[in-house]
């Protein structure tokens, strides 16, 4: 069982709304520095949203404004609410969890960041 499970993928129209949710196993808890990336084929995989243990808040210039990353740490889930859909946010979304880096500069995994099967997100025109 991984660390984490992603749910929340749908299908939506541009300019639509979700929430996704990533539920951290209690071992590792949503206290821990936690971030968002996503997949899109023929691309690497873009880290896009993370909060570290002190709940400082940290985006990429591509959804800067439109996704909020969250959590709840009573019920170790961590959010991404993403509005404002663009069909070039079709993707599959990861939670990643003890990652490299959460900073202004950058978002980056480490080499066991990535245990959940992710979400798949698609925005049609």
């Amino acid at each position: 069982q991984g660390r984490v499970a992603e749910s929340g993928g749908n299908l939506v129209n541009t300019g639509g709304s979700l929430t996704l949710s990533c539920q951290v196993s209690e071992l590792y808890g949503a206290f821990s520095t936690t971030g968002w990336f996503r997949l899109v084929p023929g691309k690497d995989r873009e880290g896009i949203a993370c909060m570290t243990r002190f709940g400082e808040e940290y985006y990429s210039d591509l959804i800067v404004g439109r996704f909020t990353i969250s959590r709840d740490t009573v019920k170790n889930i961590v959010y991404l609410q993403m509005n404002s859909l663009k069909p070039e946010d079709t993707a599959i979304y990861y939670c990643a969890t003890s990652l490299a880096r959460c900073s202004r500069r950058a978002i980056m995994a480490s080499a066991d960041s990535f245990t959940g099967q992710g979400t798949q997100v698609a925005v049609a025109s």
